[in-house]
């Protein structure tokens, strides 16, 4: 074999199938070393006697394994710690489906707006950023209840059927000078007063803002306003006001462009 070329393009075993073959073949030399016998790791494997021997040759090569004699080979520390860097990939995929594929497609969490018995089909809706599930088969989206809930309890929902109807919601960022600027003195309270008619939510990045938002007498929904939970919330169909300090005005923005969220700034020095 060739000196494999799937390493100096950072392929993973997911990516390539050579480098998939390779991590098994590794793996199973760590599990029987020093003794290694290729037809075993083949019948393991389900590959050819042949192939584990070109594929033990490249090992050899790339110096992840060595070759002590014949049919006794042993991983390398090269060896160990390109299958921990695969093994942390594989780790982290099983994870996202496991938790954002599976577990999501599988069972929802809503809140109950009346009482639910598991196995009967309920209505979904957003309501307040929140899905709801009603009893009965009376709107666009339906579900199967999967677990018992009173109202206004959590309740376990599968086998989704339709599309939940709502409207993503808009992101408005009021700029907050840095106190070396300034701070929160330059901002006019009216300005986030008459803001926040208009908004659901009001999140706070940074203490300034912090400070801005208390000057016009309000106290923020969301006080540490992450970038993640502001993204959150205007996903879940909410119009969201958020006073952020100029040094993490830009993590906002770019969360919120890959997100495809609607956004305005407002600098509230200059209004």
């Amino acid at each position: 074999m060739s000196k494999n070329t799937d390493d100096a393009d950072g392929s993973s075993v997911l990516q390539s199938k050579r480098n998939a073959t390779r991590y098994q073949i590794l793996v199973q030399i760590a599990e029987r070393q020093p003794a290694v016998s290729q037809r075993e790791i083949a019948d393991a494997i389900g590959v050819t006697a042949q192939a584990v021997s070109d594929y033990l040759l490249d090992l050899v090569e790339q110096g992840y394994a060595i070759k002590h004699g014949r049919g006794r080979y042993e991983v390398t520390k090269e060896g160990v710690d390109w299958l921990m860097s695969q093994t942390d990939a594989l780790h982290e995929f099983v994870q996202h489906v496991s938790e954002d594929v599976i577990g999501q497609v599988e069972i929802e969490t809503a809140i109950a707006t009346t009482a639910i018995n598991e196995g009967e089909t309920v209505s979904l809706m957003m309501q307040d950023g929140v899905l709801r599930a009603l009893s009965g088969d009376v709107g666009n989206a339906t579900a199967v209840a999967v677990t018992d809930a009173t109202a206004d309890r959590d309740v376990g929902v599968t086998d989704f059927d339709g599309v939940v109807d709502y409207d993503v919601g808009t992101v408005t960022i009021v700029s907050i000078p840095h106190v070396e600027n300034g701070g929160s003195a330059t901002v006019d309270p009216t300005l986030i007063s008459d803001y926040v008619d208009t908004h659901e939510l009001i999140a706070t990045a940074g203490t300034e803002a912090l400070a801005a938002v208390r000057a016009a007498s309000l106290e923020p929904d969301i006080r540490f306003g992450t970038v993640a939970s502001v993204r959150e919330a205007a996903t879940k169909g909410l119009d969201v006001l958020l006073l952020a300090t100029t040094n993490v005005l830009s993590a906002h923005t770019d969360e919120l462009r890959d997100g495809n969220i609607s956004y305005e700034v407002v600098d509230a020095a200059e209004e």
